[in-house]
């Protein structure tokens, strides 16, 4: 990948009994999106195979940060648009 890719997480929901988030990746008209702890990208528009198994690998590597950002996020403050930095 070569220019910057944004990152964003959802809030933990609950689906079928079992906690998960997803993950998007945006870079500028490519997107992707996946799902932890599943660590699997569910959808992708633009980026090549080989980008899409690094996207998966990260989630991997990452799942434990991953999951303590979706614990954290704050959906009325993100909707009220307050800063977080």
């Amino acid at each position: 990948m070569k220019d910057t890719v944004n990152m964003s997480v959802s809030p933990v929901l609950a689906k079928d009994g079992k906690k998960c988030a997803y993950v998007s990746f945006e870079e500028g008209e490519r997107c992707a999106e996946g799902k932890i702890p599943d660590c699997v990208i569910l959808s992708n528009k633009g980026f090549s195979k080989e980008e899409v198994s690094q996207l998966e690998d990260y989630m991997r590597r990452e799942l434990k940060n991953l999951k303590k950002m979706a614990a954290e996020v704050n959906v009325m403050r993100a909707f009220m648009g307050e800063k977080y930095f």
